[in-house]
């Protein structure tokens, strides 16, 4: 059974396109980088819950949450219009394995998200335990438009402290020329046609690599069919180490 603790809105950031964040202050238990956890609003007279990954570090006591408004949600909305010192329930332990904690360490870690998603990534990367443990990682953010990628400042901050060991790829989905840095089109098929490597530098192989996928269900599933059958990638499990490490929000 879940144990709640009742929190504080402490902010809001609102994005562009429905997209926003939660900063919250209440009493809940450590968590590893890349959990998540479920957060709460009683809406008439029924607790609705939604799990959703923090995205601060262990260290920072400020509980932030990266969060897509859904319209007709049952939740999302309801979120989106709390305000500064509004309460909220949240629970009090942590969930989830998507962590580099069950990853064993390896050459090239490889981050793969869609919207929301980069979520868990943001929480690793400013953990800093990953830059000890990987040689390089690479930061696959995949949006529609590049003012959906609302962390763009505290990833570059990131990148100017380990400039030589991450690496961060945008990949926009809408065909809106921006510049030769930014590639266009949708995860599994850029890696199937070899672009992203190439566009990278650096190849995906099971020698060397760990692939992380959070995201769309559907990136994940047909990335990890890909990895699965032409590289021979595996699932990565605590009794069987493998080289994909994935979560899906729903």
């Amino acid at each position: 059974m879940t144990e709640w603790s009742i929190g504080k809105v402490k902010d809001i950031k609102y994005w562009a396109n429905n997209l926003f964040s939660i900063i919250l202050k209440a009493k809940v238990n450590n968590f590893y980088a890349g959990q998540f956890t479920k957060l709460a609003l009683k809406i008439n007279d029924k607790k609705i819950q939604r799990a959703y990954s923090y995205i601060n570090s262990p260290k920072n006591k400020n509980y932030e949450f990266y969060i897509s408004n859904i319209n007709n949600g049952n939740l999302t909305p309801y979120l989106y219009k709390l305000k500064i010192n509004d309460e909220i329930m949240i629970a009090k332990n942590a969930l989830g394995s998507f962590t580099i904690n069950n990853i064993e360490s390896c050459k090239n870690l490889w981050m793969l998200s869609t919207g929301t998603g980069i979520g868990p990534y943001l929480s690793i990367l400013q953990d800093n335990v990953c830059f000890q443990k990987f040689k390089k990682i690479i930061l696959i953010h995949s949006i529609r438009y590049i003012e959906n990628f609302s962390y763009l400042n505290l990833v570059k901050k990131i990148k100017q402290k380990y400039y030589n060991q991450l690496i961060i790829k945008i990949i926009l989905t809408r065909n809106v020329k921006i510049n030769n840095s930014i590639l266009y089109g949708y995860i599994p098929n850029l890696i199937k046609n070899g672009i992203l490597e190439n566009n990278i530098g650096i190849e995906i192989n099971t020698n060397n690599s760990h692939v992380m996928l959070c995201g769309n269900p559907n990136m994940i599933k047909q990335t990890k069919k890909f990895l699965e059958h032409y590289k021979n990638f595996s699932k990565n499990l605590i009794n069987k180490k493998g080289n994909i490490t994935y979560e899906q929000y729903w």
